[in-house]
């Protein structure tokens, strides 16, 4: 009996990891507002973390985002914020709401927020949440304490990137980017689809060399203002 009981909690821990594993990637929908704006919702999952942001799918004005870390039981996702831009009050609280997967959607039980999956973690090759950690000037490295409140996380799923500055802190939100990416022969490859601070950035494409160095992704190149950069980022744990 006890054997039995085990084994079933074997298999139930096994199951819930499984489908907590088939959210990893990126999401989006698009929906029509009362006015007649027409907007898209991209959500990215890596694992532990998450974010979703609102942008106007013709211009690339940026609406908001929110994110942090989430955890799976059962059907239901339990997130905790860790930033809002629209509604800074929620930082440090926890959500929790069921969901329903299936191969190719993901939503939200008792809403009409249904999303259609862009990828599965693949194919780039710098799949998941990343913190500044660091940058290279004039070859001196400057090192960042990534366990301070204020951060700059950058997640991506196979597809898609976002960055995000932010303090957990005070609450404060200080700006976003993202659109899709690609990684080849040590070139990564940004297309800008929305950028808080500036929209005149939207359709932008940006070019820099990448490179894996003792688990670290080294990110050097020229910044969308042309100044050079040579930054550290860590993996997230």
């Amino acid at each position: 009996m006890i054997k039995k009981i085990i084994l079933l909690l074997i298999s139930t821990f096994l199951s819930t990891e499984m489908i907590a594993q088939s959210f990893i990637g990126a999401w989006e929908r698009t929906y029509k507002t009362e006015s007649g704006e027409n907007l898209k919702n991209v959500v990215i999952f890596s694992d532990g973390y998450q974010a979703l942001t609102t942008y106007n799918t013709q211009t690339g004005k940026f609406i908001n985002t929110n994110g942090g870390t989430w955890k799976l039981k059962g059907d239901t996702i339990t997130e905790k914020v860790e930033f809002d831009s629209n509604n800074p009050e929620r930082v440090g609280i926890e959500v929790s709401f069921k969901v329903f997967i299936n191969d190719s959607i993901m939503g939200i039980v008792g809403t009409e927020m249904k999303f259609k999956r862009i990828d599965d973690g693949t194919p780039g090759k710098l799949q998941g949440a990343w913190l500044m950690s660091g940058r290279i000037v004039n070859g001196e490295t400057q090192s960042r304490d990534t366990r301070g409140p204020r951060k700059t996380m950058k997640i991506l799923s196979g597809t898609r990137f976002q960055w995000i500055a932010y303090n957990t802190e005070t609450r404060q939100f200080m700006g976003t980017g993202g659109g899709t990416y690609t990684t080849t022969n040590g070139e990564y490859t940004e297309k800008i689809e929305f950028f808080s601070k500036d929209d005149s950035r939207v359709g932008n494409s940006l070019k820099f060399n990448y490179s894996l160095v003792d688990g670290k992704w080294h990110h050097s190149g020229l910044s969308s203002k042309g100044d050079p950069i040579h930054e550290i980022w860590s993996v997230r744990k």
